[in-house]
């Protein structure tokens, strides 16, 4: 059985959205896929879009990463293969400049509770809000 990733998951699926309360697949998920892999693809779009790997997000050095907060209720309108190596992810708000390498979105997967609740104390710490 191929490994049970988050990247795995998108790239067999490649039309997976997860709902604002971060539990329900919205359209397009391959049936033949186990449920576990599918679990595993869970990364929320608000998570996606407020680490969006693009220069708007990231910045061109690390002392201009942004904080991007009032992303709560972004959704993914929709999800573009670029080559085999990684997805364009075209959200809600018009964010769709980043490009999310498989292996990012691994990353991503991996690191998920950790960068999570880094990012809440980043909006704690700058007084913004997810709303």
């Amino acid at each position: 059985m191929v490994a049970a990733t988050p990247a795995r998951a998108l790239q067999c699926a490649l039309a997976v959205e997860v709902t604002p309360a971060g539990s329900a697949w919205r359209r397009g998920v391959d049936p033949s896929l186990p449920e576990e892999m599918l679990r595993a693809g869970l990364l929320p779009a608000e998570m996606l879009r407020v680490m969006s790997p693009s220069a708007e997000v990231q910045g061109h050095t690390p002392s201009q990463r942004v904080t991007v907060g009032g992303k709560r209720h972004v959704t993914i309108g929709d999800l573009r293969p670029v080559g085999s190596y990684a997805v364009r992810i075209v959200f809600s708000d018009g964010h769709d400049t980043g490009l999310f390498s498989w292996e990012y979105l691994e990353e991503l997967g991996r690191e998920k509770e950790q960068r999570w609740a880094d990012y809440e104390a980043e909006l704690a710490d700058k007084g913004l809000s997810r709303d």
